[in-house]
């Protein structure tokens, strides 16, 4: 019987576990966006995970959506992630680069004062996060349909950028309410050209940027994040499960390397979001690996698996408090460190990379 602890062929890529290392923001990277050897230190320190996805990584300085977030447009950033793919690497590890661009979900003052971009010129619900206070997003600048083509080559450009760092594959992050699922839901997207409307031209975006990805360098390195159940920053959709079921169809029929899938957390429940079980539902319609997200700890993580739902578990807050958080599954004594989620974000290696594994704390 499969579960967490079986090797996965992830399409020529041998990954010793289903235990996953999902995308996280820490910010850690320095104020223009480059990464660190303090970097290096976290992921290298979590390279037992079957896969490590990255800090979502802006594609261009138009996406940048994040104080201190990573990027990978300069050649000093490729070098900084360089630096970090060989010590993972070093480690016995395997990591992908998850790209991404903001859209709506930033804020004039990483932009030289400029408004952030959007399919349309409605805000995101919420706060933006600097270091000392937190305000509200302003309105966005709606995209003329001749800028679209531009950024859909930042992201074939940031594959190849991925290559040349070292990384084994690339995420799309097209998840969150950033600005590949702004355009995709119609809560962000009153478009009316050839960028929106119907659910085809609102899944536009996400399939050209695949197919250029895969360009630049093969569909099999090319994986993707998506969130049906999600509604940070006032997501949503009139028919969730037309729209997404349309966008993991067509994945399939593209061959995409792999399909991250979201599951509801409890503030989503709360509201009663239309798809529950979203492993569950959207497994059907796929053949391409699925793996599963948010609320998942060893149990359910280890069911999920077994039953088929989804081919690998993708953990958040667990691997970052545990950085040998797959030893401390094999081990399933329940002994697991509690996050800080004071630390979550900042600089420095407190909350970071201080997390003590099992074997230092005697369990």
């Amino acid at each position: 019987m499969t579960d967490l602890f079986t090797p996965m062929d992830l399409h020529g890529l041998d990954l010793p576990n289903r235990i996953w290392m999902s995308a996280m923001t820490r910010t850690r990277a320095t104020s223009d966006h480059v990464p660190t050897p303090l970097m290096g230190e976290y992921f290298t320190q979590r390279a037992g995970a079957g896969l490590i996805v990255t800090d979502c990584t802006a594609v261009s300085p138009q996406g940048a959506g994040v104080i201190n977030g990573p990027g990978i447009w300069r050649d000093d950033q490729i070098a900084g992630w360089r630096i970090v793919t060989d010590a993972v690497h070093a480690a016995g590890g395997r990591i992908y680069c998850q790209l991404w661009h903001a859209g709506r979900v930033s804020h004039p003052d990483l932009h030289d004062g400029g408004a952030p971009v959007a399919p349309s010129p409605l805000p995101a619900v919420g706060k933006f996060r600097f270091p000392d206070r937190e305000v509200d997003f302003t309105v966005p600048r709606a995209l003329d349909a001749n800028e679209i083509p531009g950024i859909i080559a930042d992201f074939a450009q940031a594959t190849r950028n991925a290559r040349e760092a070292g990384f084994d594959g690339v995420e799309l992050h097209a998840a969150n309410g950033y600005l590949h699922d702004q355009f995709l839901q119609d809560v962000s997207n009153h478009r009316t050209d050839d960028w929106g409307g119907t659910i085809e031209k609102r899944a536009r975006l996400i399939l050209e940027t695949i197919e250029a990805m895969a360009d630049a360098w093969s569909i099999k390195r090319v994986g993707i994040r998506l969130a049906p159940s999600i509604s940070l920053y006032g997501m949503g959709d009139s028919d969730p499960l037309a729209t997404f079921a349309h966008v993991v169809r067509e994945l399939d029929r593209r061959r995409v390397g792999y399909l991250t899938m979201l599951e509801p957390n409890a503030k989503d429940l709360e509201k009663g979001v239309a798809i529950e079980d979203v492993a569950g539902t959207f497994r059907p319609m796929t053949s391409v690996p699925l793996i599963a997200n948010t609320g998942f700890d060893r149990a359910k993580g280890m069911a999920t698996v077994a039953a088929g739902k989804a081919d690998a578990i993708a953990y958040g807050t667990l691997f970052l408090a545990n950085p040998d958080l797959v030893a401390r599954f094999a081990a399933d004594d329940g002994a697991l460190n509690k996050p800080e989620p004071a630390t979550f974000y900042g600089v420095g290696p407190k909350g970071y990379i201080d997390y003590p594994t099992r074997e230092a704390t005697g369990a």
